[in-house]
């Protein structure tokens, strides 16, 4: 009775949150409002008004009727007790709840602050300084240590699902992940890189954050220092985002240009193209693998066309298979591998499978066709390339053996079964 008082009296509420232009005190809110299936609307932000709604005078606030909740943790954790079911705040066990509310403090008071300082000043809402940075870029590397530790063994924070404590840390990460926290910083913290794409990549998460590009280059402030043998990068497009991250954001105030941008050097793709052309085309390929009426005639077309003097063809296989424990966490890493991939789009084409069981082990293997006789500028284009063992199996002085044919054709076109295990995820780079 309870319970179903609470869910009749959010189903005839009203949600509105104001809240300062993109910020990831919002997005936890709001994501947790898509779990719950919560229709909450961002309203107009006027610093004025809030400040006379808010006891405290600060931002977000969320008006429910005519009760006005605020602080963010509130807020998001009042959107995730509405519903018991979803699983947001544990399975109805006071202890996992605990453990939740741990990790929600844990951002409040080990992570949100030394992540702000740093990402702060690179996008101008606070001036540079270097004492500090340095201390926040130092506080924030501790406590990703924490997290890659606790993550080890664990695909989310609490138990086997996304609960509030994921939301809560993901949400704090958003912007250091998208504009700081470069990929020599993010190196040593594979199980946080592997957990916050799993999460940044459920459609709860990416209805009001959309796309999540990791940084490769730390975006440099006013007044930084630029790294060392690195050019400073120019402030980069961010994908497109949903309808509520997008409301969120169209207030925000313009960020000044931080760096000047430089004229982009070719890439040795295109170099290679012009200095060594070859007859086989990529995107002919590509439309002949798409619209083949089986995939035995589109590679039996493909080894007509194949020139291994200008492309290569390459195994691949995960080096560190012991650490994928779900089907879909497993399928996300792929997903993200291959979203990372998409600068070298136009000279590769690769399909990758996510084999074995739970039970037994889910290994990562794929078959690519890359422009030249190297897989360095793959590894260059996407750092996790680094993490796989790659085998070349035709090219320049490398004529394609029947074995290598029967091998390629059985991870371009095989979908339940390859090398006598199931196949329970495959994805196509094309």
């Amino acid at each position: 009775f309870f319970f179903s008082n609470i869910l009749l009296f959010a189903a005839m509420s009203t949600y509105t949150l104001y809240s300062p232009a993109g910020s990831f005190r919002a997005f936890k809110a709001l994501i947790a409002a898509e779990y719950n299936g919560i229709d909450v609307q961002v309203g107009n932000f006027d610093a004025a008004s809030v400040a006379a709604m808010s006891p405290s005078g600060k931002a977000p606030v969320l008006t429910v009727n005519d009760d006005v909740i605020f602080e963010s943790n509130a807020i998001c954790r009042f959107l995730a007790r509405i519903k018991t079911d979803t699983g947001l705040y544990g399975n109805n066990s006071v202890q996992e709840a605990a453990l939740i509310d741990s990790w929600i403090d844990f951002s409040a008071n080990e992570l949100e602050l030394p992540a702000t300082v740093w990402f702060y000043p690179a996008v101008g809402y606070m001036p540079f300084h270097k004492e500090a940075y340095e201390k926040a870029k130092a506080d924030v590397a501790a406590t990703l240590t924490i997290l890659n530790n606790h993550l080890l063994h664990r695909t989310y924070l609490v138990g086997d699902q996304i609960t509030l404590a994921d939301i809560c840390v993901v949400s704090a990460l958003v912007y250091p992940m998208k504009l700081v926290c470069d990929k020599n910083f993010i190196k040593p913290h594979v199980n946080v890189v592997r957990w916050f794409t799993t999460c940044v990549n459920q459609p709860q998460f990416k209805a009001v954050l959309g796309e999540v590009v990791l940084c490769k280059s730390e975006l440099v402030a006013p007044g930084q220092e630029p790294p060392k043998k690195e050019t400073p990068p120019a402030a980069t497009k961010q994908p497109k985002a949903s309808s509520k991250a997008a409301k969120v954001v169209e207030e925000e105030e313009e960020e000044p240009p931080l760096v000047a941008p430089e004229k982009k050097a070719e890439h040795p793709y295109k170099i290679m193209d012009k200095e060594q052309p070859s007859a086989f085309s990529m995107d002919a390929w590509k439309k002949t693998y798409s619209n083949a009426t089986s995939l035995e005639e589109a590679m039996a077309k493909f080894w007509e066309l194949f020139d291994k003097e200008g492309w290569s063809l390459w195994h691949q296989a995960y080096k560190y298979n012991e650490e994928n424990k779900k089907i879909f966490m497993t399928s996300n890493a792929v997903g993200g591998f291959q979203q990372r991939t998409d600068e070298i789009r136009k000279w590769a084409f690769g399909i990758m499978d996510v084999l074995g069981t739970e039970e037994t082990v889910l290994e990562i293997k794929g078959m690519w066709l890359l422009r030249g006789d190297t897989v360095e500028h793959m590894i260059q284009a996407n750092d996790d390339a680094n993490w796989y063992e790659w085998t070349k199996l035709a090219g320049k002085g490398m004529d394609p053996t029947d074995e290598v044919k029967a091998q390629v054709a059985a991870y371009w076109i095989n979908e339940t079964e390859l090398e006598g295990k199931p196949i329970q995820d495959s994805k196509v780079f094309k």
